[in-house]
């Protein structure tokens, strides 16, 4: 059994994600403003703040999952010092206090595609693709996946995952596939959708996994687009004006495959996400 800091514990996938660590057996602490709905350890706090986080000095972390955060639409200032300056400051109590596996929620949108000007570099989207964010928010999670490569450096021993999460939808109401139309804000992220229970198991794989020491980005998507027509009919009615090559997506059973390369979560865990 481990002892697992989770944060954003009364959110979406946070609240799912601390009940399933319960269940299988983990001693679960959240530290949030509101309590988890699930039956586990809660400290009352924010997460950026020090003096809160002092709080959960009782306990010695084990691995700790970070998943609270402002999201898409924040101002840039917010997206800086939530994501970037608030996540350096619970990075920095928790290596102070010797837990070396941090799994960080990242986002696809890291590569800047809420804009309606975003060109892909290339397709399928792998991590090592550019950040062209133009709103801020893509940028202060690429900007949190430095820090974490900042801190990696010094600590030979961390093992610290970054996981691009998709946009993640609730299996008990999932939405109605994604139809081609012009390119528009948010575009990619709406084609590119996993269910919160397929979120949080790969959360749980990723935190259980043996500690390689080091820094990983890797896309949490499904390997399927979330879309109702092959991959090749949404970049023509995005991008007409650009010639990109869609030979990946020509190839048999490959037109409807994700628009990010989630080959790394395969390879390290196992994890195909299910329909």
């Amino acid at each position: 059994m481990s002892t697992i800091l989770v944060t954003g514990g009364s959110g979406f996938i946070g609240g799912a994600l601390a009940a399933a660590l319960k269940t299988a057996g983990h001693d679960v602490v959240c530290i949030g403003r509101h309590k988890p709905v699930a039956d586990v350890g809660f400290v009352k706090g924010d997460f950026t703040a020090f003096e809160d986080l002092i709080r959960l000095d009782g306990w010695r972390f084990d691995a700790a999952v970070h998943l609270a955060a402002v999201t898409g639409g924040c101002s840039e200032r917010d997206g800086i010092l939530v994501n970037v300056e608030g996540s350096r400051t619970l990075m920095r109590y928790l290596l102070d206090r010797g837990c070396r596996k941090l799994v960080m929620a990242s986002s696809i949108a890291a590569v800047g595609f809420q804009s309606v000007r975003f060109r892909p570099v290339a397709l399928p989207v792998t991590e090592e693709h550019p950040c062209l964010d133009r709103d801020g928010y893509g940028f202060s999670k690429f900007l949190m996946e430095q820090v974490t490569r900042y801190y990696a450096r010094q600590h030979d021993d961390l093992d610290v995952l970054n996981l691009r999460l998709a946009s993640i939808y609730d299996e008990a109401r999932p939405g109605a596939f994604y139809q081609p139309r012009p390119v528009h804000a948010w575009a990619l992220g709406a084609a590119t959708q996993m269910s919160r229970k397929e979120c949080v198991r790969l959360l749980i794989l990723a935190v259980a996994s043996p500690r390689r020491p080091g820094c990983r980005v890797m896309n949490a998507v499904a390997p399927r687009v979330y879309a109702a027509r092959p991959v090749p009919e949404l970049l023509c009615a995005w991008y007409p004006e650009l010639s990109l090559d869609l030979s990946f997506y020509e190839r048999p059973g490959q037109e409807m495959a994700s628009l990010f390369d989630a080959s790394r979560v395969r390879e390290a865990f196992g994890f195909v996400a299910e329909a």
